[in-house]
């Protein structure tokens, strides 16, 4: 619609110039902005615009057509944010695991009979690198 009133303004402008019909010594017809000496001038008026259905139609199609652009970015732009946040939290996760990580202690985990199994210095600077290079790659740092 925006593109039909732009065409419409600028028609206007072209309906109010002043155009002079003139035919030269040899019987050819000009058409100018300039009058001449036996110019006659000449009422030029726009096309009028058809409002027929299958104007409409076309219309129709083309604004569901932008419409349909609009929400693909829109939902492209709500997805990017979402995986943006996403990968935020992940970061802040990762970080408290390496401060965590870093503390002096031992470490252990809970196996399936409710014992403690303790990492020896080797898994936990594995266990160290091993965030450290996640967060460079998840985090950009």
């Amino acid at each position: 619609m925006r593109h039909l009133l732009f065409c419409l303004l600028a028609c206007s402008g072209l309906a109010s110039a002043e155009i002079y019909r003139w035919t030269d010594a040899n019987g050819q017809v000009h058409f100018s902005e300039q009058p001449r000496e036996g110019a006659q001038q000449v009422e030029v008026r726009p096309p009028a615009l058809d409002d027929d259905a299958a104007t409409r139609e076309r219309l129709q199609r083309a604004e569901q057509f932008f419409d349909a652009r609009r929400q693909e970015k829109e939902e492209a732009r709500r997805k990017e944010a979402q995986a943006r946040n996403e990968r935020a939290s992940q970061c802040v996760q990762l970080r408290s695991q390496l401060s965590q990580i870093k503390r002096e202690g031992q470490y252990f985990s809970v196996d399936a009979k409710g014992e403690r199994q303790y990492y020896s210095a080797e898994q936990v600077d594995a266990a160290r690198r091993k965030l450290t290079d996640a967060i460079k790659e998840r985090c950009g740092r």
